[in-house]
């Protein structure tokens, strides 16, 4: 028998997120006080402040959720059979293809109906 618990979101887990955006925000805030500080340990304070701050919300329900969900994905990736290079090449071209029949197509349109707005108004030479 095989039981799954779910637990719920809480208001704990309300306050791991907005304490993970607190430590983001307080690292951004700390790279734009410190201006007297050279730019490479302001940059690793922020480094630092957002590899803590995922930590903390990974923590958090919703962040298990979201790490569960990256490792689907990660699962899915694997799964997915690639063109070759030959088929990559050939859609590239009928893509590209398709996309200059239609502008030449719409360019024409255009011409068209210009030429025909002037000739309903009288405005053509």
């Amino acid at each position: 028998m095989d039981t799954k618990v779910e637990t719920q979101k809480t208001a704990l887990d309300t306050l791991k997120l907005l304490a993970a955006g607190g430590v983001l925000i307080g690292g951004i805030v700390g790279y734009y006080y410190y201006v007297d500080f050279p730019v490479v340990f302001r940059a690793l304070g922020v480094l630092v402040a957002l590899g803590l701050a995922v930590v903390i919300a990974l923590q958090s329900f919703q962040g298990q959720a979201l790490w569960r969900f990256v490792q689907g994905s990660r699962v899915e990736m694997r799964k997915v059979v690639w063109p070759t290079r030959e088929e990559a090449i050939q859609t590239t071209i009928a893509v590209l293809v398709f996309a200059l029949i239609m502008g030449v197509f719409f360019w024409l349109l255009d011409l068209f109906l210009l030429w025909f707005t002037r000739f309903l108004t009288g405005q053509g030479g």
